[in-house]
C-alpha cells in the first residue's frame, strides 16, 4: 500500500518522534511504501529514515523552493512547482492518508483530504494519528461540526482518530483488505 503521511518537518521531541518512528517501522516492516514530502529534515527524516531502516520504499513529494531539503537516496521523489501541485501529487499517489503532529502546512493537507471525502471525490481511508493528545482540540471541532449540522456524511466515515501508531496502521490494512 502506498501511505501518504502528512507532517511536521520541525525537530521535535520524544514524545512526538518515538510514536512517529514506530509507525514507520510499521509501514516499512508491511512492505509498504511512505508517500510524503520528501524533506529530509525533522519529523519527516524520522519517520523516512524509520521505513527505509524496516524496508519500506520511500517516494517523496517535494516542491521547488524546499527541493534543497529533498532527501537524497528516496526511492522515488518528484519536484513539484508549488504547494497546490505538491498537496495533488502526494494524494495521487497514496492508497492512503495518515495525519500525524505538525503546524499550518500539515493542517491544510488535512482539510484539503476530507473536504474531498465530504464531497465523495476520493473514498481513500484517512487516519489521523493523535500522538500525546496532541489533534484533541481538532477532534472536539470536527465532532461539533458534525453535531451542528456541519457535515453532510458522519465524521466517522470521513476519519478515523487513531491514538497508538498499531491502531493506525491496522485499520489502514484492514480497509484495503490486508491480513
Amino acid at each position: 500500500m502506498n501511505i501518504c503521511v502528512f507532517l511536521s518537518a520541525a525537530d521535535l521531541d520524544d514524545r512526538y518522534t518515538r510514536p512517529a518512528r514506530e509507525f514507520a517501522e510499521l509501514l516499512g516492516k508491511g512492505g509498504h511504501t511512505l508517500v510524503w514530502g520528501g524533506s529530509d529534515v525533522g519529523l519527516m527524516k524520522v519517520v523516512a529514515d524509520g521505513v527505509q531502516e524496516a524496508g519500506g520504499r520511500l517516494l517523496g513529494v517535494s516542491v521547488d523552493f524546499l527541493a534543497a531539503k529533498a532527501r537524497e537516496g528516496a526511492d522515488e521523489m518528484v519536484i513539484a512547482r508549488d504547494l497546490a501541485e505538491r498537496k495533488r501529487l502526494l494524494l495521487e499517489k497514496a492508497d492512503a492518508v495518515v495525519i500525524m503532529v505538525g503546524g499550518t502546512g500539515t493542517l491544510d493537507e488535512a482539510t484539503e483530504i476530507l473536504e474531498l471525502k465530504k464531497h465523495g471525490h476520493t473514498d481513500k481511508p484517512v487516519v489521523l494519528l493523535n500522538t500525546a493528545g496532541f489533534y484533541d482540540g481538532l477532534k472536539e471541532q470536527f465532532r461539533r461540526m458534525e453535531d451542528e449540522g456541519f457535515l453532510p456524511r458522519p465524521l466517522t466515515e470521513l476519519v478515523f482518530f487513531a491514538e497508538e501508531p498499531v491502531g493506525a496502521l491496522a485499520y489502514l490494512e484492514e480497509s484495503q483488505g490486508i491480513e
